[in-house]
């Protein structure tokens, strides 16, 4: 297989031997421009099948094998270099450093993936630093602005734009992904990189965002922007605010009643079980929370025959209890009500990117609300996939949906039960067969269900200092290579670690900048109180002034005479 030569090969050390694993080699480099960082990727020729390949390889480790004598440094005001000079010492040849370099192998382009020939390198082989352009080339499945790619940004250890890296859109939308980071590591950042990509002309998505803290409203931007439109094509963005996010009664299911309704009784279980079936029996065209309380009083044990008078909720305490839950929590809240439903064709749809905001709505509804609206897409997308609803029915949906989920760990908790926890684990195993596919996002990975997690074969890591989520990292991700994950600490804003389904191998990125404005800026809380200094601070000191005290008129024994 032919594969591109570097024109310049830029030689950087001489193959020492093997490490410490099988698939691990060693060289010595003396690196004066320090160009082999942890994480660059290099190369060494040898022959296989036949033919002369580049076995390309990234630096893992790095230690000094010879430096200056600690001697040369004791006194501070004095350079070392300037010491080694006096005494004659050679200080271009003062460092020199043995690197560890993980084997990924040559790439087989029709193969699409890296082969590891299994045999290290000779020792006293010459290693070479891999060139910008055969990295763009190996390292993205997909070319950047080619049709199924996201351009995420470029690779850390060279000049920014210089080795531009894509990922693969059918891999992770087959497969799932995860963003994971801790607070201000730039993950929503991240995210509205990955969906300005998903929406721009190459690949027109059908993309659904749950949105808890209303941060992606500036993705509405995109309609006006000149980098995404192409031809008749311009991406559309609905948002959807918190009085406009609706939930049909009739759409919950018996496990998203019992979640809702708190305190249950095994005796109220029982009943709601009971009355629910015949909510479903008899009203076959849905049912108002009205008639749902009509089956709960139908169902009671102590309902009363029909030629008595009709039934009173004290009569049993059972349905009393079950009728006040259903009304305190289904009649009184904005969001659950008998007629109004988001319609899944508002939703969904090629080139549409649909923001539901949930800031403001209690966890508990925000969870319900996620386990309706994925069951219900996913249910539309098995029926559409076997041709159960044809065009023109309210649940035909014939393209694949990606739907991302802003704190993943609300939804799918690892210590707690949620009602949003079995359909997401539902999807995340089966989804990919009626394309639905999930986007997690999370800074507490910790508090995320380990089988959610593993089941995300895409993973966009950042910034993680917390001991406990770098360890569910581990236990959770299995594509990421232990040398990467001990970055995760020293990682900066902007910085993410892409592996899994849709990249050729583990990369360190820096993020692109994005072409809309980031709707997740933290506040400036020195600025603020500043402004509010010079915009309100003057009439609020005015308002709340006490008046001047007047002089006040005394006799001699103390009295007074008037004020």
């Amino acid at each position: 297989m032919n594969q591109p030569v570097a024109i310049e090969p830029v030689c950087v050390g001489t193959v020492k031997g093997p490490g410490e694993t099988p698939h691990e080699f060693t060289f010595i480099a003396p690196d004066p421009d320090r160009r082999v960082k942890h994480g660059e990727f290099v190369y060494y020729l040898t022959q296989v099948d036949g033919q002369e390949r580049r076995i390309l390889g990234r630096v893992t480790g790095r230690e000094s094998v010879r430096l200056f004598p600690d001697s040369f440094m004791a006194d501070p005001s004095v350079p070392p270099a300037q010491i080694a000079a006096l005494l004659g010492y050679d200080s271009d040849a003062s460092e020199l450093f043995e690197i560890t370099v993980a084997v990924l192998g040559y790439h087989d382009s029709q193969m699409g993936e890296f082969i590891n020939p299994r045999v290290p390198p000779a020792g006293g082989s010459p290693v070479y630093i891999a060139d910008d352009a055969w990295l763009a080339q190996i390292l993205s499945k997909r070319q950047r602005g080619e049709i199924g790619s996201a351009h995420l940004g470029s690779l850390l250890s060279r000049a920014p734009d210089a080795v531009p890296v894509a990922l693969d859109v059918r891999g992770f939308t087959s497969t799932h992904l995860a963003i994971i980071a801790s607070t201000g590591s730039g993950k929503s950042y991240l995210a509205g990189v990955l969906l300005e990509e998903l929406m721009m002309p190459y690949n027109r998505a059908s993309v659904l965002i749950v949105d808890p803290h209303g941060e992606y409203n500036t993705l509405q931007e995109m309609q006006n922007l000149p980098a995404f439109r192409e031809g008749n094509y311009k991406p559309r963005v609905r948002i959807f605010q918190p009085d406009a996010v609706r939930v049909r009664i009739d759409t919950l299911t018996l496990p998203d009643l019992r979640y809702l309704l708190p305190n249950l009784s095994e005796k109220m279980q029982y009943q709601l079980s009971r009355a629910y079936r015949f909510a479903q029996r008899s009203f076959k065209g849905g049912y108002t929370l009205e008639q749902l309380l009509y089956a709960v009083r139908q169902t009671s044990d102590n309902k009363k025959g029909e030629d008595e008078a009709g039934f009173d909720d004290e009569d049993d305490p059972t349905t009393g209890g079950l009728v006040w839950r259903l009304n305190s929590v289904l009649g009184n809240s904005r969001i659950f009500n008998d007629f109004e439903n988001l319609e899944l064709d508002e939703l969904c749809a090629p080139g549409l990117c649909t923001v539901i905001q949930l800031n403001e709505v209690d966890q508990r509804e925000q969870q319900v609300i996620v386990a309706t609206l994925l069951r219900r897409i996913y249910q539309a997308r098995i029926d559409t996939t076997k041709k159960k609803v044809g065009r023109g029915d309210k649940n035909y949906i014939p393209f694949p949906v990606f739907c991302l989920l802003e704190e993943a760990h609300h939804y799918a908790p690892a210590s707690a039960d949620a009602v949003s926890t079995d359909v997401l684990k539902q999807i995340l195993s089966e989804g990919r067969k009626f394309g639905v596919s999930i986007g997690l996002i999370s800074q507490r990975p910790g508090k995320l269900d380990s089988d959610v997690l593993s089941q995300c074969m895409t993973q966009c890591i950042m910034r993680i200092t917390n001991p406990i989520d770098q360890n569910r990292i581990a236990e959770s991700v299995e594509s990421v290579g232990r040398d990467l994950l001990r970055e995760l600490p020293s990682l900066s804003k902007g910085q993410v670690i892409v592996s899994g389904a849709s990249v050729n191998t583990p990369v360190l990125l820096r993020v692109r900048q994005r072409l809309t404005r980031h709707g997740g800026e933290s506040i400036d809380a020195p600025a603020e109180w500043h402004a509010w200094f010079e915009r309100d601070g003057a009439a609020a000191r005015q308002d709340t002034a006490l008046p001047a005290a007047r002089r006040v008129q005394r006799e001699e024994d103390g009295d007074i005479l008037f004020a």
